[in-house]
């Protein structure tokens, strides 16, 4: 039996019989070719990305049948690179000059822009490798006259394991088959890991030895949740997970009795329970998991995978959908965030050596007020169609806030000239996930009507832990007494100031720190469509006095650890069946 571990990329546990997926390191000939040639390989090129845009649209048509049209335009990227005019021209450039025969030509101009993007320490662009090899493929394929889809083509159940997995093969998988995959490299936030998690397939990606370790025909568990591969267990490890994945299925037969209940504790204490989500079309997920309405709509996804900005227009109709679709449930709309990990491309962001806090989230909107007051109108104008909230990501300071305020007051004024309609008043809301926001809540309290803490940067921050790097993961500690110290100032200053408090990171979603948060005294949990039953049953499950008694007892101890083991002991206790 061998252990792997990877980045866990979509929750779940699958356990199979592995495909070993090779898409195809395609043997490029090469051969010298004479002048009097030279046309017929340019035509031999142009059919072939004729063909391939074909096959492009094809898959986006189907993607947006079964998914959702933003699912589709993943494949935009695709298309940028088809029809990209330098790209053709160098190539063009080098039949003339080389007389190499167009499949040469066109591999060798590829795999020097790939090596130019792997070789960048900005982890989005490193990712979008994926999207450049999928085109180099898919092109050679044709001018080879060679076909394949055999992730289309399955007809029994698999674990996919492969070296990467390009979107398009994604799109290609169907669930019924594809019980799983696993992936050498990868990340979080790469399009393959977005689309495992829309299509609920377990996923580990970022494994690195997964293809020479792992071979065709070995049957494999795969924890999605934990990011762990396990080869050819014994009996022992297959029933323990055999009984984890019915522990999941109880779970969601659990979400029928729990649904429309609310998220009350055993002595009358209520909170609320909403999702995160970060495309439109998520919104039945958030309903059929029972969640009262989205804590955190991240609308970057708006800007990513195209060459133009989002209009005003596409905004409004997307924020006017969601608040439709859920009234008279709130939706809290974070302005964006580019910057970090997310760039789009046309505004030629700077290369920076810190990118998580470099020119990012509400800096980057102050400093380009033109695409902030256009996504400010589009929230206001959709405002009326339901209860929408908006919030500022990345908050550091008094001025950073007041200056968002007085754009957003800006815009207001600008609506009502115009005799556009929009909700008054609008609740205003402040993300605290920087240790100066943490320490000054008091302050910016006086500015907006509620705090939403966001983890995910906070203990990164706090911590000085980068989240996306491999060899320091261990020291990414939610449950650290500094971590926790820093919650608890949040939600205390937020109260004292007459302010509710929610928090939208990853931390509301574990289960034995979502029993410590709820007896911090949190207003408001926001976690992932598939989390939210299991907290709404850990909060159904307990007394809330028993709760505080519990937080107040892991706040005296001296290390993570200690309050890790406090915490999932006591969630063993009161929760048997959500404890990890």
């Amino acid at each position: 039996m061998i252990v792997l571990r990877g980045i866990p990329a979509s929750a779940g546990v699958a356990i199979g019989k592995v495909l070993l997926f090779d898409s195809e390191d395609l043997l490029v000939p090469h051969r010298t070719i004479t002048e009097d040639q030279i046309p017929y390989e340019v035509l031999r090129f142009e059919e072939a990305l004729i063909q391939t845009r074909h096959q492009i649209l094809k898959i986006q048509k189907r993607l947006a049948d079964e998914l959702g049209q933003e699912h589709a335009e993943i494949f935009n990227a695709h298309l940028l690179v088809l029809e990209d005019q330098t790209l053709r021209e160098e190539i063009l450039t080098g039949l003339k000059t080389q007389r190499l025969n167009v499949e040469m030509m066109f591999n060798e101009v590829i795999r020097r822009h790939l090596r130019a993007f792997s070789r960048t320490e900005d982890e989005y662009l490193r990712e979008r490798t994926a999207d450049i090899e999928d085109v180099r493929k898919r092109v050679l394929r044709n001018l080879l006259g060679r076909h394949a889809d055999v992730l289309g083509q399955l007809d029994e159940p698999v674990v996919v394991v492969a070296h990467s997995l390009s979107p398009s093969e994604t799109a290609q998988m169907h669930k019924r088959h594809v019980l799983a995959f696993i992936t050498d490299i990868g990340g979080r936030t790469g399009h393959t890991a977005i689309m495992a998690k829309s299509l609920e397939i377990p996923a580990v990606v970022g494994v690195e030895v997964a293809t020479k370790r792992i071979k065709k025909d070995d049957l494999v568990i795969v924890d999605g949740t934990h990011g762990e591969v396990i080869v050819e267990p014994d009996a022992d490890t297959i029933r323990r997970y055999e009984v984890e994945q019915r522990r999941n299925q109880e779970i969601s037969r659990q979400l029928l009795q729990v649904k429309d209940l609310p998220a009350q504790t055993l002595d009358q204490h209520r909170v609320v329970l909403s999702a995160n989500i970060e495309l439109p079309d998520e919104m039945p997920s958030v309903v059929a998991h029972g969640a009262e309405g989205v804590g955190l709509y991240r609308t970057e996804f708006f800007y990513l995978n195209r060459t133009d900005l989002p209009t005003e227009e596409e905004q409004f109709q997307a924020y006017k959908s969601a608040a439709e679709a859920l009234k008279p449930s709130p939706v809290i709309i974070r302005t964006v965030d580019l910057g970090g990990d997310k760039f789009f491309s046309p505004l030629d962001l700077p290369s920076e050596m810190n990118p998580f806090m470099g020119w990012r989230a509400i800096r980057f909107s102050l400093a380009r007020p033109d695409i902030f007051r256009m996504q400010l109108r589009a929230i206001l104008r959709a405002s009326p169609y339901g209860n929408l909230k908006l919030m500022y990501p990345m908050i550091s300071g008094l001025p950073e806030l007041q200056r968002a305020n007085e754009i957003l007051q800006e815009v207001r004024e600008e609506l009502r000239r115009d005799g556009l309609p929009f909700a008054e008043p609008l609740q205003v809301g402040a993300m605290i996930e920087v240790p100066s926001a943490a320490l000054t809540c008091d302050l910016l309290a006086k500015e907006v009507q509620f705090f939403s803490i966001g983890t995910n940067d906070l203990i990164q921050y706090a911590l000085a832990v980068d989240r996306v790097n491999e060899k320091i993961a261990y020291l990414y500690e939610p449950t650290h007494p500094g971590v926790l110290r820093l919650v608890k100032h949040i939600i205390e200053a937020g109260h004292a100031a007459g302010l509710w408090v929610g928090m939208c990171g990853e931390m509301a979603g574990e289960p034995a720190l979502a029993l410590w948060l709820l007896g911090m005294g949190l207003d408001e949990f926001s976690v992932s469509p598939v989390q939210v039953p299991v907290i709404k049953k850990i909060i159904r499950a307990v007394e809330h006095r028993t709760a505080q008694a519990i937080a107040q007892e892991a706040l005296a101890l001296p290390t993570g650890k200690e309050v890790e083991d406090f915490l999932t002991a006591h969630l063993r206790r009161l929760v048997p069946e959500f404890a990890e």
